[in-house]
């Protein structure tokens, strides 16, 4: 890693000692915000429907899931997200796959460095995306789930909230993490050839959690436990949740690749 760092150092020195035309922003900063910035947004923007919708029709609508209301408002809404987030999403890994890079994991590629470092900030924009993402769901709409069930007791396995957080929430961070585990396999040379450990934690970590509620809901059925949320019945959600620690590790990775290849671009472009 010191070798690294000091091959960073001394690439950096020779732009701008150079006369090269490197540019820090065109070769990292733009292809991260070109990633990013969509999909930050329709992530913000779902948040905020979210919340909306929840403050509209949880309290008028949600209370009684026998009544035709819950059935318009809430039914209906859980089969139409159910079948366009797991159609966007296999969409999206579908197309992650066709358009991968064949000669990726080939001791004979020939891919520059300048499109390498563009493609892994391209990643670390799913990567930003899928964080965000995992944050909504496991931290403000999971305490939101918890805060319900406390005060009001549910009659069915498809509250509101659970419609809001395992089958909206959910499968847009799954559709985030599948993106981040397929486009590492299919257009990074180091992950191409070898897995990472560090991602398939910090993805499979999370997306067990979506199992882990028909488990869930099995134990509330004949349990009680909106109370003491550190039943073990709850265990799983923490545990699982706790992979995400991983992206430490991811991070490692990530930064030590970087002191390799941005002293490459930097000699491509000078």
């Amino acid at each position: 890693m010191s070798t690294n760092a000091g091959n960073l150092h001394s690439g950096v020195s020779s732009a701008h000692s150079g006369s090269g035309t490197f540019s820090p922003y065109n070769a990292i900063m733009a292809p991260f915000l070109k990633s990013a910035l969509p999909q930050l947004t329709i992530l913000v923007v779902l948040f905020l429907f979210t919340m909306w919708y929840e403050s509209w029709a949880a309290w008028s609508y949600g209370l009684d899931a026998t009544t035709a209301e819950f059935s318009k408002y809430w039914m209906t809404f859980f089969f139409a997200e159910s079948i366009i987030l797991w159609g966007i999403s296999f969409a999206v890994w579908i197309y992650i796959w066709v358009k991968r890079d064949r000669t990726a994991a080939s001791a004979t590629s020939t891919l520059s460095a300048t499109e390498e470092l563009r493609r892994y900030m391209t990643w670390v924009g799913i990567i930003a995306g899928y964080v965000l993402a995992l944050y909504f769901a496991a931290s403000f709409f999971a305490e939101q789930d918890a805060s319900w069930h406390q005060a009001v007791v549910r009659d069915t396995s498809f509250t509101p909230t659970h419609i809001m957080l395992f089958y909206g929430w959910f499968p847009i961070y799954i559709c985030f993490g599948g993106s981040v585990l397929l486009y590492s396999m299919t257009q990074l040379p180091a992950y191409a050839k070898k897995m990472s450990m560090m991602i398939l934690l910090a993805v499979l970590g999370p997306f067990l959690i979506l199992p882990n509620v028909a488990y869930n809901e099995w134990g509330h059925a004949f349990w009680i436990s909106e109370e003491i949320f550190s039943l073990p019945l709850h265990w799983g959600f923490v545990v699982f949740g706790w992979a995400a620690l991983a992206f430490g590790g991811l991070l490692a990775q990530v930064l030590n690749r970087f002191t390799v290849l941005i002293p490459a671009v930097i000699k491509e472009q000078s």
